[in-house]
């Protein structure tokens, strides 16, 4: 009789024990759920508010930015008579990889994967990455959708030059919809952020050639100019670095701890117009 009072005793606390421990870990999941979906929003926010803290360094980099838009901008009608030239000979794989990856429902797709299996993993380097994945790819797509519609610029497939807009709609206005290209930022903004997971620069580069798929399809696909997909793959560096620095002071897991700056250099010469990037 003692036996089986002490067995049903053990029986008991075993359950109660399991019982805690499950409840325990769904206060966790919750806790770490809402605590990073608080740094998504403030990620959002410090990515827009930067500018105002901007100093000489930044400016500069703003400067070279739409210095070079600027520039794509004057030639983007040679370049595009270009791109149509080989377009024929581009694979249709990467053509329908490009306008399927940079799509907004399959990047979501993506990053909330990612999230969700550092979430249930309780791995704090994997949920950090994913919460930088959804916050740049959610303050990249609502400032291109917005900017769409203010500038309104046509895209190379409605038949009119670049210099044509439509601008000031409340509704989207298909084929004058053209800068900034949403499918390059948000492929490039995934690319940039995954990449910072790895040291070497052959990895980075792998990863980097992939995130410029789409932008490239879009542009031989007749959906951009060259100068749309340029300007967002920068804007989308600035946005993830933003937000990075950001999230340093939210999470103790870094992969980086490089100091988190882009630096550009002109080069200027007979014949020769060239800008390197670095970060």
């Amino acid at each position: 009789m003692l036996r089986a009072l002490i067995c049903l005793l053990l029986l008991i606390g075993t359950q109660a024990h399991g019982q805690k421990s499950i409840v325990s870990q769904k206060e966790s999941n919750w806790k770490n759920f809402t605590y990073d979906m608080g740094n998504v929003f403030g990620g959002i926010g410090h990515s827009y508010t930067r500018p105002l803290q901007w100093e000489g360094s930044d400016w500069a980099n703003f400067g070279y930015l739409a210095a070079g838009t600027t520039i794509l901008f004057l030639v983007d009608d040679e370049l595009n008579n270009w791109t149509n030239g080989f377009s024929e000979d581009v694979p249709d794989f990467l053509v329908d990889y490009g306008n399927e990856y940079g799509n907004p429902s399959n990047n979501y797709m993506l990053t909330g994967g990612i999230y969700l299996a550092g979430l249930f993993t309780k791995n704090e380097k994997l949920r950090r990455t994913g919460v930088l994945l959804i916050s740049s790819a959610t303050a990249g797509g609502f400032l291109q959708q917005v900017s769409k519609r203010i500038i309104g610029r046509a895209r190379p497939k409605s038949g009119d030059s670049s210099s044509t807009y439509d601008p000031f709609h409340l509704n989207r206005v298909f084929n004058y919809d053209s800068f900034p290209s949403g499918h390059a930022m948000l492929a490039f903004s995934n690319a940039y952020a995954i990449a910072k997971q790895f040291k070497n620069p052959w990895v980075k580069a792998g990863i980097y050639t992939v995130g410029l798929i789409p932008g490239f399809a879009r542009i031989v696909d007749d959906f951009h100019w060259v100068s749309d997909v340029a300007f967002s793959t920068v804007l989308s560096i600035f946005i993830v670095e933003s937000i990075d620095r950001y999230l340093d002071s939210k999470y103790n897991e870094k992969y980086n701890s490089h100091s988190k700056a882009v630096s550009w250099n002109l080069n200027f010469g007979p014949g020769t117009l060239g800008v390197a990037i670095h970060f």
